[in-house]
């Protein structure tokens, strides 16, 4: 009987051992621009050989979301509606089967195409300008809503050379 409890905890300690092997950094998409848009899933990557894939692709055209989505599944699909004038935005959902343990990856990006290849719209700003005005101590006078007045106006506010005053 004693024989049977250790070999139980073994067998626990084997299996907590042996830790799952995640693939999503390991994979990538692809685009093909002919007639339409062609999307594919790249696993050239992935180290181990999973039991099976299963592939949802979700396209979407247009930038302010004003456009129309479609859906498709698979290792690659096709969506002929995409033409290169859209901004697209391209996302899939993958769910990696192996050894009974399961794995869910996903992703969403813009894309433009550049004339040759669709390429990543890059949302982050490339610079930060500083915007100067230019700083002219006019002497003219303003209400507050920023009209220019041709009096000064007694007992309200009003705005002179970038400066609040209030005449008496």
């Amino acid at each position: 009987m004693v024989v049977l409890v250790l070999l139980g905890l073994n067998t626990i300690q084997a299996q907590q051992s042996q830790q799952p092997y995640f693939c999503c950094d390991s994979i990538t998409y692809w685009t093909d621009q002919s007639q339409g848009l062609t999307v594919g899933l790249d696993t050239t990557n992935m180290i181990h050989n999973p039991d099976s894939m299963t592939v949802y692709w979700g396209v979407c055209t247009g930038y302010a979301g004003g456009g129309i989505c479609y859906a498709g599944n698979g290792i690659s699909d096709y969506f002929p509606q995409v033409t290169t004038s859209d901004t697209i935005k391209v996302g899939y959902d993958v769910y990696i089967y192996e050894n009974g343990v399961a794995e869910s990856c996903s992703i969403e990006e813009w894309l433009i195409f550049d004339g040759t290849n669709w390429v990543l719209l890059n949302m982050n700003p490339t610079s930060i300008n500083e915007i100067t005005f230019n700083k002219v101590n006019d002497g003219k006078i303003y209400d507050l809503m920023g009209r220019e007045l041709k009096e000064t106006p007694i007992g309200v506010p009003y705005i002179k050379n970038r400066k609040i005053y209030i005449r008496k």
